[in-house]
This record gives C-alpha cells, sequence and structure tokens, in this order.
C-alpha cells in the first residue's frame, strides 16, 4: 500500500484535466502492481533461484528479505525527500531505478549480485511507491478521488491471485532458457510503458511541503539497527551462531535506544513524537509487526514445503496456492465494499480468528496426508487462511490511527507502512531459519507444522491486543 508523509502545511494545487488524470492514476497503477508481483513471484521462484545458483538456505532467505528489509528502510525517508526533492522528480527516478534494478536481477550471474540488486530494488521501490497516491490525489478534483480510487482494489485484487500463476507459467515457459530470469525481466515492459506515459502525464507538482526537514541522525540509528538485527537473524543458524551474531542483535538494540533518545530531542523527528504517546499506535505496530512478520514466513514455508519438500513444479505450486489468493482477494473486497464498514473492529476479531482456524487446518492437512497431499486436499484450509487474512488488509491501519490527529495520520501510516515491510524481513530471517532448523532433522512436513502453529500463535496474540484498539475506525 501506498503512504503519503507530507505535513498538513503543503501549498494546493489545482487538478489536472480529466484525462491526463487517469493517465496519472494508470502509471501508479503500474507502479503498484510490479511491486506487488515482485514480492509473491520471487517466493514462489525461491527454490527454483537456489538450485540454479547453489547456496543453502541463507541464500534463499537473503534473496527473499533483501527486497523487502531495503524497501521499508527507505520508506522511512521517502515521503520527507518527497517534499524536499518533488514527487514526480522522485517518482520517475524510482520507477527508472526499479526497472534497472530488475533488469541486474534477471542477469544475475550468482547468488551474491542478485542479492545487491534486490537491495536496489528495494530502495528505489520505496522512493517509487510513496509518491504514488500523493500525485494521484492532486491530478483528480475532491469530487472525483473516490471514483477514481475505485478499480484500484480490484485490481489489485485480481494480482494477488494472478501473481503466484504468473510466476508459476513463466518458470513453466522457461522462454528463451530464462529460467527463474523471467520474474525479474518481466518489469522491464512494464516499467519503459509507465516510464513513457508517467513523464507526460505526471503534474510538475503535487502539494510539496517545501519546510519539510530530513533528521539525518535519526535515519542513520533507525537503518543500523535494523541492519544489525537482519544479517545475524538470518546467517546465525547456518554459521552455527558464532559470537559476532549475538553482538551484532546487541548493537541493534543498543542503536534502536540511541535511535528513541535522539527522537526525542530532534527539531524534524522522524517520527511525529506524540503518536508515541498513543496506546492504539503502540499496540497497533506490534499488531502490524507480528502478523505481517508471520504471514511472510507462511507464504515462504508453503513455497518450501511444496517444492523442495513434495518436488512439485513451480507451476504446480502456482495453482495449488490459487484458492489462498483467492480467499485473500475476495476477503479484501468484501472487507472494502461491506464488511469493514459494517463490524467496525469486531471485523479485525473475525479475520484473525478465521485464519488461526485455517492455519490449524493446514496444520491438520499436513499432519494427517503427509507426502501423498493433494492441491484438493490443501485447497479448503489455504482458502480459509487467505480469507481471514484478506479481511484485515483495509481495516486495520485505519482502526489503528483511530484516535490519531490529522497531522499524525500521514507519518503514522508511513511508520504503519515502514513496520509492515520491515517485520516481513523479519519474518522470513526469523521464522525461516525455525523452518530450516526443523526440516534439517525432522524433514519438511514437521518443520512447516512448526511454522503453521507458530504463525497461528502469533495470529491469536494479535488478536488479543486488537481490544486495545480504538473503536472506530480513522476517517
Amino acid at each position: 500500500m501506498s503512504i503519503e508523509l507530507s505535513s498538513s502545511s503543503a501549498a494546493p494545487v489545482a487538478p489536472l484535466p480529466p484525462r491526463r488524470a487517469w493517465l496519472v492514476l494508470v502509471v501508479v497503477v503500474l507502479a503498484e502492481l510490479m511491486d506487488l508481483l515482485d514480492t509473491s513471484v520471487a517466493n514462489l521462484a525461491g527454490p527454483s533461484i537456489r538450485a540454479d545458483l547453489g547456496g543453502g538456505p541463507m541464500t534463499l532467505q537473503w534473496v527473499l528479505s533483501a527486497y523487502t528489509a531495503a524497501f521499508a528502510l527507505g520508506l522511512i525517508t521517502s515521503g520527507r525527500l518527497g517534499d524536499l526533492l518533488g514527487r514526480r522528480r522522485l517518482f520517475l527516478l524510482g520507477l527508472t531505478g526499479f526497472t534497472l534494478a530488475s533488469l541486474a536481477c534477471g542477469l544475475a550471474p550468482g547468488a551474491g549480485l542478485l542479492i545487491g540488486a534486490r537491495v536496489l530494488q528495494g530502495l528505489f521501490g520505496s522512493v517509487l511507491i510513496p509518491q504514488g497516491m500523493a500525485l494521484v490525489k492532486v491530478a483528480f478534483p475532491p469530487h472525483l478521488l473516490r471514483r477514481a480510487f475505485m478499480p484500484v482494489g480490484p485490481i489489485m485484487g485480481l494480482a494477488t491471485v494472478a501473481g503466484p500463476i504468473l510466476a508459476g507459467w513463466l518458470l513453466h515457459l522457461d522462454l528463451f532458457g530464462s529460467q527463474w530470469r523471467a520474474i525479474f525481466l518481466i518489469n522491464i515492459p512494464f516499467g519503459l510503458l509507465a516510464l513513457a506515459v508517467g513523464w507526460f502525464a505526471l503534474p510538475r507538482h503535487a502539494g510539496e511541503d517545501r519546510a519539510a526537514r530530513l533528521d539525518v541522525r535519526g535515519v542513520a540509528l533507525l537503518t543500523a539497527g535494523s541492519a544489525l538485527l537482519i544479517v545475524p537473524l538470518i546467517q546465525g543458524r547456518d554459521l552455527g551462531w558464532p559470537a559476532w551474531t549475538y553482538v551484532m542483535i546487541a548493537a541493534g538494540l543498543v542503536a534502536f535506544g540511541l535511535f528513541v533518545a535522539s527522537e526525542r530531542r530532534s527539531r524534524h523527528p522522524v517520527i511525529t513524537r506524540s503518536l508515541f504517546g498513543k496506546r492504539s499506535f503502540v499496540v497497533g505496530l506490534l499488531i502490524t509487526g507480528g502478523f505481517y512478520a508471520a504471514l511472510s514466513a507462511f507464504v515462504l514455508v508453503v513455497n518450501l514445503l511444496l517444492q523442495s519438500g513434495l518436488g512439485w513444479t513451480p507451476l504446480d505450486t502456482g495453482f495449488a496456492l490459487i484458492p489462498w489468493a483467492a480467499g485473500t482477494a475476495v476477503a479484501t473486497l468484501l472487507s472494502g465494499a461491506v464488511l469493514a464498514a459494517k463490524l467496525g473492529r469486531a471485523g479485525l476479531h473475525l479475520g484473525l480468528a478465521v485464519a488461526v482456524v485455517g492455519l490449524l487446518g493446514l496444520w491438520w492437512t499436513a499432519a494427517h496426508f503427509g507426502s501423498s497431499i493433494t492441491v484438493w486436499e490443501l485447497a479448503p484450509a489455504l482458502f480459509v487462511t487467505g480469507f481471514g487474512t484478506g479481511l484485515l488488509f483495509i481495516p486495520l491501519f485505519d482502526f489503528i490511527l483511530g484516535d490519531a490527529t490529522p497531522e499524525e495520520v500521514g507519518t503514522g501510516a508511513g511508520v504503519l507502512n515502514a513496520a509492515q515491510q520491515f517485520a516481513g524481513a523479519i519474518g522470513v530471517a526469523a521464522l525461516g531459519t525455525v523452518f530450516f532448523a526443523r526440516a534439517a532433522s525432522a524433514g519438511y512436513f514437521a518443520a512447516a507444522q512448526l511454522v503453521f502453529a507458530i504463525t497461528a500463535a502469533v495470529f491469536l496474540l494479535a488478536l488479543l491486543l486488537v481490544g486495545l484498539l480504538p473503536r472506530h475506525a480513522q476517517q
């Protein structure tokens, strides 16, 4: 999802002519789709990448976490940079960089260069995505803005369903012997199209707040703390947890402590200080972190179980994931259209409860059928899990920010989006490590069951914490 971190003092901008405004929306949606699909297809292609480039489980975790971690870290500053440097300029810069980084991923001759290209993809993506909705908001007059956003939800829902199928199909076709590389190279034509249209359609100004400032010290401490946590979590198990991994984790915690101290004294804090005085926001960060960490690990583990554990092809795996993607898409659309408004905060309880039931169903299915499991036996539990998680995607942030002031909402949404991405990287690193450690001693099915159980427990804890959120969503 997109974020906007600009302050309320931004200058008003006249909307664009209707035809040009719709072109702006097309460009922004294309960028959003590139980001969404890049994450989902990389998950499915992970085993194929590892088989081609070599390396152990650590390599696979880095390929997946490098993008989301870099994306999360870049989100922290990109909104403010949009105010300072111009949103159109940063959008086009991010789109160009993302397209070139995708090309680098597709041509990478080894795992190290692929991971480096994934980092660049994440950084450029974090520059690109937050500017998009700010550009759309100034392109349309207020009375047409809701109408403009109406097709975005269904398009994203369809992309969620199509992502695993597209990845499996591209890997199956093996175009020109490209194998897994096609999943990154497919971004090139879409990126070039978006650049061509965006160059002419995007507005020159998007209500930038030139008074905004960047807290370089705070950003540096937050970035350092995040990196110091991710590196040992990914590499520790493969290396036998040497002393330096514990030192890095401790140093990461110290860096976060210094960040908090720095924020209290900063004249231009990275995160609006008053947000941390609100119980709902602090609890919401815990819910967001736990939910997205567990969800990211769940998707990785399902792919590993089906491909590495059962030997299924990427195409078979893509089709097997259709019930999960369909459940997610259907629930997201229902939530946005009807359920979020009617159920209120109870919709979050319902979604997490349904997801827990689905995860326990997956645990039982894996235990009961073992290596003889089929697509049809997996489908019910996958659909229920996807449906439950899909109920949270739209309303979750609105309830976390339910008692935030208008001045706090933009920064709060940006922090939550960054936390979502960073939690995904931590989830892949931490639960991926748990999975591979268990698989080495007890096999893939026992490892998958363990992660399903942990994910269900995290969702259950999140369900209990939801009661501490405001009863009403941010309007």
